[in-house]
């Protein structure tokens, strides 16, 4: 294969995987509950972290996706992995 051919081949492939492994809105939640559950032990026995993630809204652009809280960023995600800011 040429040089040439082999680019476009790598690129369509990358962006099939991200579109098949695109987190879902329970992979975003779950992640969200784990964290704010590891971050203080106050807010486990509190539920912070269900009361979070049951008031997060998914969004999603094909190749990846995000959760929302209040207008504010929660998660991001992409690749079959979550990531919660802070």
């Amino acid at each position: 294969m040429s040089k040439s051919f082999t680019g476009p081949i790598v690129t369509a492939v990358v962006i099939a995987l991200a579109f098949v492994l695109n987190p879902s809105p329970e992979k975003h939640r779950a992640k969200i509950k784990e964290v704010i559950a590891e971050r203080s032990q106050l807010e486990r026995v509190f539920g912070i972290g269900q009361l979070t993630s049951f008031a997060s809204r998914y969004h999603s652009f094909g190749v990846g996706s995000y959760t929302t809280v209040n207008d504010k960023v929660t998660s991001i995600g992409a690749f079959g992995l979550v990531f919660v800011t802070d």
